[in-house]
């Protein structure tokens, strides 16, 4: 490789991405949050009164918040790859990843479960420790992979997204080598003609319409998010990749928007848009798929366009960084344990939404700051680095 393809393929801290992310983790608090008030999402508790409003805002949020936090997680893997090598890479992944889903998943994961079975019968009295065990009867079931337990009360909840990242990182370990060396043969197509970085919206749109999009992986494919991820890996630092996308980020951004907003009929006509085989519904997944990539390349350009003159994180941005992960962990049952709380009141739904988002947002940096970050053992369960 020459020094100046070396240049172009070294990937550097992105500063701009790990606010992106840290804004991303933090907007789900609002976004669950919202799903109290929807009158179409099964969400855990349910307040009496809904709007079809928080529907329209929630797939302004879907279309790329999730695909995005899965390319950084891409970008990411390229970090600690070139550092440790493909095997120390899948140590440090199962590790940093695998020991907060495990603890999460016996001690956190079980309240929303049983918070909505207190909301759904006001009959229902029995104690969390006596549910708990319930919750954890489960078998195994290999044809939800990666999912691979299953169980009447059991379920991975909001921690699909850390199931998915170990098994794409699983998956991209013994690949490494040979698919990066592939991604730079598209980096140099890339440069010659910057649209060929629309074809990914092709493969994406085909595994939402075929294998239908899945609405509790945030309105996606499980294995649409993988192209999301290996295009972080494989492509998104290369120099030769940002400008096309900074020089695309304009009108591929309103493209998206066009096809955002086309999917509008099929959503609102559609008996079922996420897995109908109509040929409005298929319609439908692949515009959505098409506005989700176009969304999140445009932003990636859009953000690219700043003058990054910092080395090192400002004391906020710092500090949401390493806290991504743990504030992921804890902030779905933290809102569902509001709302559980606040859809008694007698109050409009602005005051419920505002008093959930606050309060949980308080409980949840109160937990990070005293419960997490300043102890070595805390920070390690929950997939910190000492």
């Amino acid at each position: 490789m020459s020094a100046e393809t070396e240049r172009a393929t070294t990937p550097r801290r992105r500063f701009e991405l790990d606010a992106l992310r840290a804004l991303v983790v933090l907007g789900l608090v609002f976004f669950h949050a919202a799903l109290v008030f929807d009158p179409d999402d099964d969400f855990y508790v349910k307040n009496a009164d809904t709007t079809p409003v928080v529907t329209y805002f929630a797939g302004l949020g879907v279309v790329w918040a999730m695909p995005m936090l899965f390319l950084v997680a891409g970008l990411g893997s390229r970090h600690s790859i070139r550092r440790r090598g493909p095997r120390g890479f899948a140590r440090e992944r199962l590790l940093r990843l695998g020991v907060p889903l495990v603890l999460a998943t016996l001690l956190i994961v079980p309240v929303p479960q049983w918070l909505r079975l207190r909301a759904a019968d006001p009959g229902y009295h029995e104690s969390y420790w006596h549910f708990w065990p319930r919750f954890l009867t489960v078998h195994l079931d290999l044809g939800d992979f990666p999912f691979i337990l299953s169980g009447k009360y059991f379920e991975t909840g909001h921690l699909w997204f850390v199931v998915l990242l170990i098994a794409f990182c699983l998956l991209l370990a013994p690949v490494a080598a040979p698919f990066a060396a592939g991604a730079e043969r598209a980096a140099q197509a890339v440069e010659r003609r910057p649209a060929l970085l629309l074809l990914p919206a092709l493969p994406l749109a085909a595994i939402n319409a075929l294998l239908g999009m899945e609405e509790s992986y945030a309105g996606w494919n499980r294995w649409a998010y993988l192209l999301f991820f290996l295009f972080g890996y494989a492509l998104a630092d290369d120099e030769r990749i940002r400008a096309a996308l900074r020089h695309l980020a304009v009108p591929v951004g309103v493209a998206g928007l066009a096809l955002f907003a086309a999917t509008a009929p099929g959503f609102s006509a559609a008996d079922d848009p996420f897995t109908d085989w109509t040929p409005l519904a298929l319609s439908t997944r692949a515009l959505f798929s098409a506005a989700g990539w176009c969304w999140v390349t445009a932003i990636l350009g859009l953000l690219d366009r700043r003058p990054h003159t910092r080395r090192t994180p400002g004391p906020v941005l710092g500090y949401l960084a390493i806290a991504a992960l743990p504030l992921y962990v804890l902030h779905q049952p933290v809102v569902v344990a509001f709302a559980y709380g606040v859809v008694g009141w007698s109050a409009p739904i602005a005051v419920k939404y505002a008093a959930i988002v606050v309060g949980s947002l308080v409980v949840i940096f109160l937990v990070y700051e005293y419960g997490v970050r300043r102890t070595r053992v805390t920070r390690f369960l929950f997939g910190m680095r000492p």
